[in-house]
């Protein structure tokens, strides 16, 4: 043979070759390329899971973003019209309370003509009584007759005089 080449050995070591590369592929390349897919599948479906969990987080962010913004609407129409209600309250309060002083100034002024009354009754009997005093002490110093003769002496000087 030419170049000293040997077709048995080459074929043996063809063979072997091949019988190598079957066992390689059948005990290490399928286990691991199986391995390597499950590997990447499970991490795809981790991403494909975080990915749904992230939209919805988002969905719930924007649901909640829009419930704070009604909310935060309602909280200021129930405080405008608290603000309202406590204003008409306070209106109500306020004319209640005017009412109030008006019939306490017209109660005021009423006793206030009746204490009149009352003291003017009180000082007129004391002013009678003080004249009814002095008339009869003033009667009592001048006797009757005494009296009853200066009446008739004036009355005759009255007469004179006319």
């Amino acid at each position: 043979m030419p170049l000293n080449i040997d077709w048995q050995q080459i074929l043996l070591h063809l063979l072997n070759f091949v019988l190598l590369f079957a066992i390689l592929y059948f005990l290490l390349y399928k286990p691991v390329k199986k391995f390597m897919d499950e590997r990447t599948a499970y991490y795809k479906e981790l991403d494909d899971k975080a990915n749904k969990t992230l939209e919805e987080a988002e969905k719930y962010k924007a649901e909640y973003n829009e419930k704070l913004a009604q909310a935060d609407e309602e909280i200021a129409e129930e405080k405008k019209q608290a603000h309202d209600e406590i204003e008409k309250l306070t209106g109500e309060k306020i004319k209640e309370a005017q009412g109030e002083a008006k019939k306490i100034i017209e109660a005021a002024h009423k006793n206030t003509e009746a204490e009149h009354e009352k003291m003017l009754k009180t000082v007129h009997s004391e002013i009678t009584n003080m004249v009814s005093s002095a008339a009869e002490k003033l009667v009592s110093e001048h006797s009757t007759s005494k009296a009853f003769d200066e009446f008739l002496d004036k009355a005759e000087k009255g007469d004179a005089n006319e």
